[in-house]
């Protein structure tokens, strides 16, 4: 672990260099695939040759490689064989994306990455005793590939992929077993593995909060106890990822209130793992450089251009947006992950997730992000004692009998004490942390106040259900420029 933190300071120091020699590398590996024998890999030689060379790409424009390699073809995209697929909900879309996974990415970025996490969080806190147990690990489900004829492949949650890859030595300090974990029935899995990690030892657990709190609150009915220290005394971190932690912070207060406890943030996706919080007191990730993944970016303004502007690591600035484009060793070329993504440090760079490309509401020029909402929720439950499960929202289009605005559907844990006054706290934080949305708002002209309802229990959980969308990665997205979802929940709602 220490050898590797030594590593770890090194492309801290000398991140261009790192990427430089490692996008060279890339693409001397895969000069005779069939992609790099199409854009003429071997005679790029830097990286203004590469972009010069080689389109911003998206999941439909690389899926007929993909799709090809899934019947059996090799040596497409990357030349060593690929056998295993991330099944990527990427946003709640029905139609799933299938992530080549090479070995190298398993061994390279994902492990490394998991490996990682572990030294870093041991080097900020030498005291720990996560050793001294088993680490619970929430993941999802995999199935062989049908569209291979030779059955050789396969694909699931990258979760699982890691999860039913991992070396021995990994098996035996984690639980459940791996026929709990991989379970594809998620209702039948949320009590499968309450009952097999009832009795454990848990000293940290690694998921996603929304899926990670059913597991509690079973756990917590099961044994008749009102907070998880009573099951699990010696846990103490939670390594978290996948969807903001902030607005779940306080509910795992509630669920764990241990002076102990730790929170560990990730950014790890079906395409990569890109970030690790290295820092005690800091929420920030740290960009992991030496992954086997090369990083470029587009201004948030710019995504919908024909032919946007990339930038590197060097011409990037702080607090500025950005849609994240990656070279991976999986053979994903300038790729575009559908994240966004802001700098908020440039000496090491580190990062904060802003939200998805397509996740934002922009309906009257307001360019509401993630981010933004998610501060603003935060603030609004703070303020009136309020504990948050899930929301979305989306916009109220201009029509003859109704002005333009938000629309938001939230499911409590905790109601707030006052609905009006959590709106306002809601629409007065957006006004703050957003000045195109305080333009828009000025005076109700194109903007009015936004509408919030409060769903029932089990409302969203009921919506992920009927799409199919339960456990694993999967979110509910936060915010649409359509109203395709908000419109579904608000039907569930009324049933």
């Amino acid at each position: 672990m220490k050898k590797r933190m030594h590593q770890i300071e090194l492309f801290m120091k000398y991140p261009h260099e790192v990427q430089d020699e490692l996008l060279i590398k890339l693409l001397h590996t895969a000069k005779k695939t069939e992609f790099g024998l199409n854009y003429d890999f071997k005679n790029i030689k830097n990286v203004e040759q590469y972009r010069a060379a080689v389109p911003v790409r998206t999941y439909e424009s690389l899926y007929p490689y993909i799709e090809r390699r899934m019947k059996g073809e090799q040596n497409l995209l990357w030349p060593t064989d690929v056998k295993w697929f991330a099944k990527s909900s990427g946003t709640t879309n029905a139609r799933s994306k299938f992530i080549p996974v090479s070995n190298e990415a398993l061994e390279e970025c994902h492990f490394k990455g998991g490996k990682d996490l572990i030294s870093i969080y041991v080097n900020n806190y030498p005291d720990s005793k996560m050793f001294s147990g088993k680490g619970l690990a929430i993941g999802g489900s995999h199935q062989v590939n049908e569209m291979d004829p030779k059955a050789n492949s396969y694909y699931g949650d990258v979760s699982a992929v890691i999860m039913k890859n991992l070396p021995l030595w990994a098996q035996l300090i984690r639980t459940p077993s791996l026929d709990v974990a991989l379970m594809d029935n998620w209702e039948e899995k949320i009590e499968k593995m309450a009952q097999s990690t009832l009795n454990e030892n848990v000293t940290s657990i690694s998921g996603v909060p929304t899926w990670t709190i059913l597991l509690l609150q079973r756990l917590m009915e099961m044994k008749g106890v009102k907070d998880m220290t009573e099951i699990w005394p010696n846990l103490e971190v939670f390594f978290h990822g996948a969807v903001s932690f902030t607005p779940y912070r306080q509910l795992f207060k509630q669920l764990i209130p241990s002076t102990g406890m730790r929170y560990v943030e990730t950014y790890n996706a079906s395409e990569g793992f890109f970030g690790i919080q290295d820092q005690k007191d800091s929420d920030e990730l740290l960009l992991m450089l030496d992954y086997g993944i090369y990083y470029e970016f587009i201004p948030h303004k710019e995504i919908q251009e024909e032919n946007p502007r990339a930038l590197g690591l060097n011409e990037v600035k702080t607090g500025e947006i950005y849609a994240m484009l990656i070279t991976t060793n999986s053979g994903l070329w300038r790729y575009s992950i559908g994240d966004t993504i802001k700098f908020t440090s440039l000496n090491p760079y580190r990062i904060k997730i802003a939200g998805r490309t397509k996740h934002f509401i922009n309906a009257f020029g307001e360019e509401l992000v993630v981010e933004n909402a998610e501060t603003a929720i935060t603030k609004a439950c703070k303020e009136t004692d309020a504990l948050i499960d899930n929301f979305t929202a989306a916009p109220i289009h201009f029509t003859d009998k109704s002005e333009g605005g938000h629309e938001w559907v939230i499911e409590f844990k905790k109601e707030p004490n006052d609905l009006s006054k959590f709106t306002q706290i809601l629409d007065e934080t957006l006004r703050l942390v957003n000045s195109d949305y305080d333009a828009k708002r000025y005076k109700d002209m194109a903007l009015k106040m936004p509408i919030v309802h409060m769903a029932t229990c089990g409302t969203f959980y009921q919506w992920m259900k009927n799409r199919g969308k339960l456990g694993g990665q999967n979110k509910v997205p936060r915010l649409a420029n359509t109203r395709e979802y908000i419109d579904d929940i608000l039907d569930i709602m009324k049933k």
